[in-house]
């Protein structure tokens, strides 16, 4: 219990660390255009019609809760990092339909099915303990509630992305990215060392874990219009960056019955 509770307190000094240029690190802030209708077209297609009472888990910056909040949900953005939520809360000043709250993503203490969905991204590769997280969020979804996922694993490239990764090394060797820490990072790669998914997440290690916490109608949904649409937005390097992990997207939803 105790090196979980380290572990959850080096993952937020992190990402607080982080707060305040993680909008300038690729993979973080989402583009207005292309790059937004594609990460919001699942939204679109697997949350229930709006208005519903989504809670997005680890909002960090707010850039995810500005997609799923245009579509017209009532959106609970939480996250473990009041300085990422310091920064949300500027971002997302006035708006209606929007709170901020808070907590911890893995064990949120929200009242039991309060929410219509759940979504998140690039959460569940950091969960200390992701049998429990998985359990809480059915546990505060309603009745037939989804939950979306978007993730990928950070662990090593995928065999195809091989060569992608080299030229990203040999760049930043003669040219480093002051803002981007990715799993190639020092600080990075020391949480995941020590992470139940450190040796690697994928839909089909995900898919199982969900089903034993209840979840029926695991599906997988591709990432490629994503990157397809992030390659359109960004240099050469950022464009190579979206070739190195293997990413996925995933639907759930909790029984009506």
């Amino acid at each position: 219990m105790n090196a979980n509770r380290d572990l959850v307190e080096d993952i937020r000094d992190y990402w607080s660390r982080r707060a305040e240029t993680f909008d300038l690190a690729f993979g973080h802030r989402i583009a207005p255009g292309a790059e937004a209708a594609a990460w919001s077209q699942p939204m679109r297609a697997h949350l229930p019609a709006p208005p519903a009472h989504v809670l997005e888990l680890a909002c960090g910056t707010g850039e995810v809760t500005r997609l799923v909040h245009d579509l017209g949900h009532e959106v609970t953005a939480l996250d473990f990092s009041e300085a990422m939520l310091t920064v949300a809360r500027a971002k997302h000043a006035g708006k209606a339909r929007l709170r901020f709250l808070h907590a911890d993503a893995g064990q949120t203490m929200e009242p039991d099915a309060r929410y219509d969905a759940i979504l998140c991204r690039h959460l569940v590769w950091t969960l200390v303990d992701p049998a429990a997280a998985f359990a809480d969020w059915f546990r505060i979804l309603r009745p037939g509630g989804r939950l979306l996922i978007y993730d990928g694993d950070w662990s090593r490239p995928k065999p195809s992305g091989r060569w992608a990764a080299w030229l990203l090394t040999l760049w930043d060797r003669y040219s480093p990215d002051p803002h981007y820490d990715g799993a190639t990072g020092e600080a990075h790669a020391t949480i995941m060392q020590r992470l139940p998914f450190g040796d690697g997440l994928s839909a089909a290690r995900l898919a199982p874990m969900l089903e034993a916490a209840g979840f029926a109608g695991v599906r997988v949904l591709p990432h490629t219009p994503i990157a397809r649409a992030q390659r359109r937005t960004n240099g050469l390097r950022n464009a190579l960056r979206t070739r190195v992990y293997d990413r996925f997207i995933m639907v759930a939803e909790k029984p009506a019955g």
